[in-house]
C-alpha cells in the first residue's frame, strides 16, 4: 500500500486523486467532511490542552464555611 502512495510524488497525482475523491462524494459533501475534520481537530487540542492543565479543585459549601469560620 506504501509502495502505491509513494508513486504519487507530483502535483499531477494529487489532482487525479482530488478529482476521483470529488466524483466519489460529490461537491457538496466534501465542505461537510471538513467541517467535521476541523471540529474534531478542535476538540482533540482542547482535550489536549486540558490535560496538560492541572485539574482545578472546586470549592463546596462546606469548604467556604469552614474557611469563613477560622
Amino acid at each position: 500500500m506504501f509502495n502505491t502512495l509513494a508513486m504519487i510524488e507530483g502535483p499531477t497525482g494529487w489532482v487525479i486523486i482530488g478529482v476521483i475523491v470529488l466524483l466519489l462524494f460529490g461537491g457538496s459533501k466534501i465542505p461537510e467532511m471538513m467541517k467535521g475534520l476541523g471540529t474534531g481537530m478542535r476538540e482533540f487540542k482542547k482535550g489536549l490542552k486540558e490535560e496538560e492543565e492541572p485539574p482545578k479543585k472546586e470549592i463546596t459549601e462546606g469548604e467556604k464555611d469552614s474557611a469563613k469560620k477560622e
